[in-house]
């Protein structure tokens, strides 16, 4: 018997392929009613009178909502069928929620009906969450109607933020203990009516005495031009001569009614200069501070760092320690010498942690916060000098 060619066999297994590849897919889609949106058009059709849902709009542009405010819209539902319209709940986006399904209206907690040429109004709220930005909330709702058995209702705008600070943190790079600075941010609000404030300060007490505080509101125009906005003040700051050589960390906090009442705080961060600078390897100039690392008690360690004085009192410095956290660190301040043409003097300090040293975590993190050392200098512009330390002591 002769067999087939092996041209033919694999002709005819293409063809056959083929056609099982589309007939079941094709099979599959028949057996499936097609959709478009939220009608069934190839639902059964029912034997006796049946509802209809007529729904004028299903999508709503709120506009704005602040964060944490809770908005509403009530859509209408209307029965244009000749039978009863049950609604029921259906699935909803995380911060939306439907409403309205009153006992009144012939319904109950989950459920309401709609006789037939009847209406009805379905309340969607939602909540303002996040930092603010566009959003976009759904919810469903089902019906006993045979070619719309869901209605999907949607609700977007942009959630706004009760207050936004222009800038968010008041950042100086650098600037003289013995000149001070003025700085201001501004504040925009999103509330109901204009802004008053009913408290102004600076959390640190330490420094809060050298920080001036005042307000103003905003110019119209300069509320206008930010998205939104309703309100705004200007905070000023004038920060007066006599802050500590140093990183320079401060809080201003705002009480504000807008017409609830919102606290707004803004960071000052940065340094503060003057005649005497720090230097030296262990000496962190980027971040400010003395970085000892991780030292170990059995071995202990020892660096030394140099406090360097210029201008006209450079001749007069007298470094006294008046305070060293943890305590286990010694230092001990040597001999200054001129450098050069002698217009700077330079101070080593010897920074010693023996060994048998008692455990202890500076290592400047928000769980274990920087050690210091606190020199009195007897310069008349900088009287103190606070060097932050970051050391952890391990066994």
């Amino acid at each position: 018997m002769r067999l087939p060619s092996a041209w033919i066999v694999a002709g005819t297994a293409a063809c056959l392929g083929t056609a099982l590849g589309g007939g079941i897919p094709m099979f599959e889609a028949s057996l499936r009613p097609w959709r478009a949106g939220d009608f069934s058009p190839a639902a059964t059709q029912p034997t006796g009178p049946v509802p209809t849902v007529d729904v004028p709009e299903t999508q709503f542009a709120f506009g704005t909502v602040g964060v944490g405010a809770t908005g509403f819209h009530e859509f209408v539902i209307r029965n244009t069928g000749e039978a009863v319209l049950e609604l029921t709940r259906g699935a909803t986006s995380c911060t939306c929620t439907v409403s309205d399904f009153e006992q009144s209206e012939g319904g109950s907690s989950n459920a309401k009906v709609v006789p037939p040429g009847g209406s009805t109004k379905l309340k969607v709220q939602w909540r303002g969450k996040g930092d603010g930005g566009p959003f976009r909330q759904q919810a469903g709702v089902m019906t006993n109607d045979p070619r719309r058995p869901q209605v999907a209702f949607v609700v977007e705008g942009t959630v706004v933020p009760k207050f936004k600070t222009v800038p968010s943190v008041i950042a100086l790079t650098k600037i003289s203990a013995g000149t001070g600075e003025q700085v201001s941010v501004k504040i925009f609000t999103f509330g109901t009516q204009q802004p008053t404030v009913d408290s102004l300060t600076a959390t640190d007490e330490k420094t809060a005495q050298l920080y001036s505080l005042s307000s103003a509101p905003l110019e119209a125009s300069e509320v206008a031009a930010e998205k939104g906005a309703s309100g705004g003040i200007e905070v000023t700051a004038d920060i007066l001569p006599g802050l500590p050589i140093g990183p320079l960390r401060q809080t201003i906090r705002v009480v504000l009614r807008i017409p609830d009442e919102v606290t707004a705080e803004i960071p000052v961060e940065g340094s503060v200069s003057g005649d005497l600078a720090l230097a030296g390897k262990a000496w962190d100039s980027s971040h400010e501070v003395l970085s000892l690392g991780t030292v170990s008690s059995r071995t202990g360690a020892q660096t030394t760092i140099f406090v360097t004085a210029k201008g006209p009192y450079r001749e007069d410095l007298r470094l006294v320690v008046r305070d060293v956290v943890p305590e286990t660190l010694k230092v001990i301040v040597e001999e200054g010498k001129p450098v050069g043409s002698g217009n700077v003097i330079r101070i080593p300090l010897s920074i010693t942690i023996s060994p048998g040293s008692a455990p202890s975590n500076h290592i400047c993190s928000p769980q274990a916060p920087a050690g210091k050392i606190v020199l009195e200098t007897a310069h008349p512009d900088s009287p103190t000098l606070t060097i932050p330390v970051c050391v952890a002591i391990v066994p």
